[in-house]
Formats: structure tokens, C-alpha cells, sequence
């Protein structure tokens, strides 16, 4: 397995296997460094702050388009209008002709097929090239996997809430899988806070909670989400050090039971 580098599962795209979230307020700087670090798996959530689309936009204007994997976030279920809005909204702002990846944002079952439809519609037009789903319900996954309908899927999975190992990887298709993508790697922070680890265990740096879900072979991109280029620079640190041993994965093992458990 390349550390750095892989294949978003059966979309086929060459990714980088640490992608960046543009919701937490990095400026443009933080992405665009990132991009030219190889990062180029770009998500774009509910909160379309204008660092990421900046970095878009100015990535786009230097002719890497075809570098760059572009993700947008739809949450809208009630209404059809809406949810066709938010989708043509997302490429006036980013100044894009397509969106690589549309993720239906926090389904714990399949959504409603009048909006699988506008999907199916957007991809003829040309708007969408992959689709993607998120829920927080492990078992739906494999029951995502089964319909067929999905190109990658957005799953919970880290030190602390390891349960995808057994619901969800083993029992995906070895066969034009899904790509998979992995948020919450820092258990939302609670693996960076002092205090948390077991007596005479090292705290982690973000940086190791990405290696550890990098280094599980069943991911294809571990999302990070930086509020300033410091963190970004933090979070390009894991493509640097590598992936885990066998003793600094138990270590954080060690660590996410320990949280777990309180």
C-alpha cells in the first residue's frame, strides 16, 4: 500500500489519501499549500467557507482542474427545490463547470428516490461525475454497497470508534468497492486533550490520529479539517512521518479504549 497516494476505490481517481474539509476557516493559503503538497481530495460541507472556495477558484485559474477532486456536501431532503439549489449554488461560488463528488450528507438509510433521481439527472447533464453518501449507522454501508448506487462513502472511523473494522470494511465487495473516506479522526478532539490518556501514555498529535486511520489498508482518505495554516501544516505532518507501527498503533489503541471507557 502507498501511504501517500491511492485509488478512490471503483471511481478509479488517483487521490491523495489525506483530504482536506473547508469548513473550519483555513484561508486559502492553508489549501492551496496543501494542494501542491499532492493533497487534492477537496470537501467542501454545509459551512462553504471562502478559503476553500478561493483556493477553487484559484487552482482552477492556473489550469490544474484535472488535478483537483472537488466534493459537495447536499443535506436538503424535505423538498426537491432546495436540494437543486444548493447543488447550483456550490458552482457559482467555486467558478466550477462540474462537481467530481456529491455527497448526500448523514443518511442512515437510502434516501428518497426522487432525489437519487436529480442525481441521476445531474450526471447526464454532465453537472456530477461520482456519487457519494455519509451516515453515522454502520450497517447501512453494506447495505448502500448492495444497491449499487454509490461510488464512495463517507464513514466514521477512528482511535476511539473503531466498530467500522467489523461493520463496514470486511463486508464491502473486494470487487468495484466504493472508495472510502474516513472524518472524525480526532473523535471530534477528544484524542488531542490533555488529561485523556491512560497514566504513562504520550498524548497524540493530530498528525497520529491521521496515521492511524492511514495506515488501516481499508482507507482510501482520511479527512482533516484546519482552522488555520498552522493546523494545516500539522495535518500535512502524517504524510511525511509514514504509517504506524505495530507498537505505536497499539499505543493508540490503548488511548481510544481509555476514552471509550469514560
Amino acid at each position: 500500500m502507498d501511504f501517500r497516494r491511492g485509488t478512490l476505490g471503483r471511481t478509479g481517481l488517483s487521490v491523495c489519501r489525506l483530504g482536506v474539509s473547508g469548513g473550519y476557516g483555513a484561508p486559502a493559503e492553508a489549501f492551496e499549500m496543501a494542494f501542491e503538497r499532492g493533497v487534492n481530495y477537496f470537501y467542501h460541507g454545509s459551512r462553504r467557507a471562502s478559503g476553500m472556495n478561493q483556493a477553487i477558484r484559484n487552482i482552477v485559474a492556473s489550469g490544474r482542474r484535472d488535478d483537483l477532486i472537488v466534493v459537495a456536501q447536499n443535506y436538503w431532503r424535505a423538498f426537491e427545490w432546495p436540494f437543486r439549489r444548493s447543488f447550483d449554488a456550490f458552482l457559482r461560488k467555486t467558478v466550477l463547470e462540474y462537481v467530481d463528488v456529491l455527497l448526500l450528507g448523514w443518511h442512515n438509510s437510502q434516501p428518497a428516490e426522487r432525489f437519487l433521481d436529480i442525481c441521476r439527472d445531474l450526471k447526464t447533464k454532465g453537472l456530477l461525475r461520482f456519487l457519494a453518501i455519509s451516515g453515522h449507522r454502520r450497517p447501512a454501508f453494506p447495505e448502500f454497497a448492495r444497491s449499487g448506487i454509490y461510488d464512495v462513502f463517507h464513514i466514521r472511523y477512528n482511535a476511539v470508534h473503531t466498530g467500522a473494522e467489523k461493520e463496514v470494511f470486511p463486508l464491502l465487495p473486494s470487487d468495484s468497492r466504493p472508495g472510502i473516506v474516513i472524518y472524525t479522526a480526532t473523535s471530534w478532539g477528544q484524542l488531542l486533550k490533555p488529561g485523556s490518556v491512560p497514566a504513562g501514555d504520550r498524548l497524540p498529535r493530530a498528525s497520529d490520529a491521521y496515521r492511524f486511520v492511514m495506515t488501516n489498508p481499508a482507507v482510501d482518505v482520511c479527512m482533516t479539517g484546519p482552522k488555520n495554516l498552522e493546523q494545516m501544516k500539522g495535518a500535512l505532518e502524517s504524510l511525511e512521518r509514514g504509517p504506524m507501527s505495530e507498537d505505536e498503533l497499539a499505543w493508540m489503541r490503548r488511548v481510544g479504549a481509555h476514552i471509550h471507557a469514560r
